[in-house]
């Protein structure tokens, strides 16, 4: 017997009839023996059409307020389904967040979970009932019971938790596709459905933008290794299995918000080649990449600056001992790339070695803008200069100089309360995960991903020394915006003696014009340049754990967009994740030619029910 945890999203409870569908499928589960906590959506459109109200009645309704209103939509849901349980002579019982005891922050429209207290539920369990529980909601406090939202996704994180708190055997997230899809089926119905994926690669995937789990959900299922598993809510079918590592004993208590940051790393044996001054065109990238995976040149992070007139820099880090294959490589193909103009805008290849690479990871940074901007902040105040910066959902990771390596770690190991115990408990995580891959047949990219919820701020000239980066994300993390690609300019411009880069980063969409207008006003006081904001971007995104000693990744991707002459305007990396920006409407296009070039089309297609 197993304690299961099933959520069904809006379109699985969108009617009547597809709630008495649900009812029978829940049945059907109990009656195979196990014990079963239900947590579901409002039904079909039910919140926009709250938000909509809301919005008919104020122009700016109280986040309070807000929370009170859109919580209705899932008591409607449980009270509708405990109902049709009851009708086919199935014990259940409904409960709010509230009564089930989701007790979270004090933070309307978007709190996090703190703990739950699960003494009620399983009193119900125990007497035979199905507890049916409102997704998207807990209470701040037994005191204060203020009703509160978890926000976007909410639902996916509540059943997640839930069963974490109760130890359950495993989470069912039933929704209206088959499981997790190599891209989105509604942009390419060919999408392949997957039988399994590590949850490092889910969270890439939920965070680019994949709407099937929400982030947070991965996180938790993640950090306390929860087994999940994605099905569709019409069919029989086994879905797709979220696999995790062995969790480390994590407490229940401050669920969402402990400790962000579980290790940190460093690697010395590391040199970058950069080549300044490439044409900004379709192409440049696929024929460097190209050329290097076919010199079997193993590329680690991979970042193009913006463009700057008609040209941008392209910069890519390499182990040492392949330095001198990856600098002939570069050489060979910039004077291809050069033009008849001025000497100062021709391409050249610059070289540095004595670096290494300083990184923080940890589940626990998703949505979290404070995260990075604290490692910078560390960084700075230790007086260690930033060269390259990569991020990703797990992972945060900087190139310093070499020399100053040690001082970083020590440095980001007292900030973020990381102990040697620690690190050797999460490294022993790491390796049972490590000999239990997926499958050796697994290809290098497992899935395609397009976001085109974000825009593109660049500040222009930024003083090239410590503290930049941490005055510029601190006082983005200040005002609650998280960042998503940070590209540091290769090119370096001495201005007044100083020397100055540009930096360029990406934000969601509605968090844009605020950012521009915020960091435009800091621009004059810290001796910064121009804040530039574009809204006409999409970001095309591949990810897969297998991409580690696969050179020809990255220049395949490159590649199937310069033969559909998409131009590349940034590019950045993580161990399992490439990322590029290119023209809003090329977007669509982008994610569907990088499909068919990895080969991750289906034989059936897939058609999502309104």
């Amino acid at each position: 017997m197993s304690l299961i945890v099933q959520k069904y999203g809006g379109t699985s409870v969108g009617s009547v009839e597809r709630i008495q569908a649900v009812a029978q499928r829940v049945y059907k589960t109990v009656q195979a023996g196990n014990s079963l906590v239900v947590v579901v959506s409002a039904m079909g459109k039910t919140t926009d059409g709250l938000v909509k109200l809301a919005n008919a009645i104020s122009t700016n309704p109280s986040r309070r307020e807000m929370d009170m209103l859109l919580s209705t939509g899932e008591q409607v849901t449980i009270a509708l389904l405990s109902m049709a349980l009851q009708e086919i002579g199935q014990p259940a019982i409904s409960m709010t967040g509230a009564q089930v005891g989701i007790v979270t922050e004090a933070e309307h429209t978007r709190a996090r979970i703190l703990h739950i207290e699960t003494e009620r539920m399983e009193r119900q369990l125990r007497q035979g009932k199905v507890v049916v529980v409102a997704g998207f909601q807990g209470i701040s406090s037994m005191e204060e019971l203020e009703i509160t939202t978890l926000g976007r996704g909410g639902s996916d994180t509540s059943a997640v938790a839930l069963a974490a708190a109760l130890r359950a055997n495993f989470c069912e997230i039933y929704t209206d596709v088959p499981g997790i899809l190599t891209t989105d089926p509604r942009l390419v119905p060919e999408a392949q459905l997957m039988a399994e994926i590590t949850s490092d690669e889910m969270l890439e995937l939920a965070s680019l933008g994949a709407k099937v789990l929400h982030p947070r959900a991965v996180e938790i299922a993640r950090n306390y290794g929860v087994p999940l598993v994605v099905r569709s809510s019409w069919t029989d079918d086994p879905g797709t299995w979220v696999t995790s590592p062995k969790p480390q004993g994590r407490s229940l208590v401050n669920l969402e918000i402990a400790k962000a940051v579980d290790g940190v790393e460093f690697d010395t044996d590391q040199a970058r080649v950069a080549l300044l001054r490439v044409p900004d065109k379709p192409g440049v990238a696929a024929r460097l990449f190209g050329e290097i995976a076919r010199q079997n040149v193993d590329v680690d992070l991979i970042i193009q600056s913006i463009h700057e007139g008609n040209s941008n820099d392209i910069a890519f880090t390499v182990t040492t001992p392949i330095l001198k294959r990856a600098e002939a490589v570069a050489e060979a193909i910039a004077p291809a790339l050069r033009s008849h103009h001025a000497k100062d805008d021709e391409a050249e290849v610059m070289i540095e070695q004595n670096i290494a690479k300083v990184s923080i990871s940890g589940a626990g940074m998703i949505g979290r803008p404070g995260v990075a901007a604290q490692m910078f902040a560390t960084l700075s105040e230790a007086g260690v200069n930033i060269h390259m910066i990569s991020t990703s959902e797990v992972k945060v990771s900087c190139v310093v100089a070499a020399e100053e390596c040690d001082r970083a770690v020590a440095a980001l190991r007292a900030t973020f309360e990381i102990e040697a115990k620690d690190e050797e408990a999460r490294k022993q995580g790491r390796n049972i995960e490590e000999t239990s891959p997926l499958s050796p047949t697994s290809p290098p990219v497992r899935g395609v991903a397009l976001d085109m919820n974000q825009v593109r701020l660049a500040i222009r000239q930024v003083p090239d020394r410590p503290g930049m980066a941490a005055k510029l994300f601190g006082l983005l993390a200040e005002h609650n915006i998280s960042v998503d690609m940070i590209i540091q300019s290769q090119r370096c411009r001495v201005v007044d003696g100083i020397p100055r880069r540009d930096i360029a980063f990406t934000v969601a969409r509605i968090d844009g014009e605020n950012a521009q207008k915020m960091l435009t006003q800091a621009a004059t006081e810290l001796g910064w340049g121009e804040v530039v904001l574009d809204r006409a971007i999409a970001k095309v995104s591949i990810v897969g754990s297998g991409m580690v000693g696969h050179p020809g990744v990255a220049a395949k991707m490159f590649e199937a967009l310069a033969h559909n002459q998409i131009n590349i305007q940034m590019i950045a990396t993580s161990e399992i994740k490439i990322s590029c920006v290119v023209a809003q409407d090329e977007g669509s296009k982008a994610l569907q030619v990088i499909h068919a070039a990895f080969g991750l089309a289906g034989s059936e297609k897939f058609v999502v029910p309104a």
